[in-house]
């Protein structure tokens, strides 16, 4: 043998046959740890840890098995020096089709990551570090290209019914602690809404999730993360805080009071403002309210309702 000469290795993959002639829907792997630098819409560029997922079809009956190392090496090589703007995403796509020629004819990617955003505080000076979940899905098939981003956004829901109910307490409350009293001056009732008795009573809240899908419109040039953050906690009103002091805090509690929602009220919110963008064609909406009052949690669905859309599912 020649000195450095590689010796010929076996590759099963393209000499031997499949036992069972049958085409496959997606052929690839999961969990592919890579550093990757995306284009956000508003912000720029955003180096993210991620994880990806990356498949092809087998359309050929008779192949045996798909060249998952070209699709890692694919990927690998990209995250060196490339940026991930819709673009580059296609010719990705495209360059792992050209990969298995005569093998696929559909590519996809799934690219999951956090989203660190440093979120001013409400009132103070201060600021934090928020993390938002987000997914990336993207799919090409010929000259069709179907992009997703899926986001998670985090708020706090105040019970309107236990609102009610408090409101009613307090006012039997201060009834009795004023019963013997013919007048009642200014003083005295404020004096008694700052104390313990002004609260004999408060709403539950509990922390919420708003989970969203939208499918972007073939103009889109980079990927609207934050965009869509600032988006959906706009109508929400009560995003979660990080780093506060009391002029925060108590913005927060006047915030969650004239805000009150049961999680119909948060999911029409949500399908309000997203049907008002003319940047995605569709979307799906499940909120999630982490009860603290029930054992259970309370879930709404909603979608844009568009022919051939997102279905109604309950998860996505």
């Amino acid at each position: 043998m020649t000195k450095n000469k590689k010796p010929d290795m076996p590759d099963i993959a393209s000499t031997q046959q499949a036992q069972h002639n049958a085409t496959l829907d997606w052929v690839g792997m999961s969990r592919i740890a890579l550093p990757l630098t995306i284009c956000d819409q508003d912000r720029g560029n955003y180096a993210a840890k991620t994880f990806i997922e990356t498949y092809v079809d087998i359309f050929n009956p008779q192949v045996k098995g798909i060249h998952m190392s070209r699709l890692y090496l694919l990927l690998a090589e990209f995250t060196k020096d490339k940026v991930l703007s819709i673009d580059t995403l296609k010719t990705l796509l495209q360059e792992k089709l050209s990969s298995h020629e005569g093998i696929s004819r559909q590519s996809c990617l799934h690219i999951e990551f956090d989203y660190l955003i440093n979120q001013p505080a409400l009132k103070s000076e201060y600021s934090g570090w928020k993390d938002y979940p987000i997914l990336i899905k993207a799919q090409l098939n010929g000259d069709r290209l179907d992009i997703e981003l899926g986001i998670k956004v985090p708020y706090s829901s105040t019970c309107p019914c236990s609102a009610a109910l408090s409101r009613q307490l307090m006012q039997q409350e201060f009834l009795k602690d004023f019963a013997d009293k013919s007048t009642i001056d200014k003083a005295m009732v404020e004096q008694w809404l700052r104390s313990e008795q002004g609260s004999v009573a408060t709403p539950h809240s509990q922390r919420s999730y708003a989970n969203v899908w939208v499918k972007l419109t073939d103009t889109a040039s980079a990927f609207p993360m934050s965009q869509l953050i600032n988006i959906l906690e706009g109508a929400l009103k009560t995003a979660v805080q990080t780093a506060v002091k009391r002029e925060d805090e108590q913005e927060f509690a006047r915030l969650n009071g004239a805000n009150q929602m049961f999680c119909e009220d948060a999911a029409r919110r949500v399908k309000s403002v997203l049907s008002q963008q003319e940047a995605y064609k569709d979307f799906w909406v499940r909120v999630e309210h982490i009860e603290s009052l029930h054992a259970h949690d309370a879930v709404a669905v909603a979608t844009k309702g568009v022919v051939g859309g997102y279905s109604p599912l309950l998860h996505r």
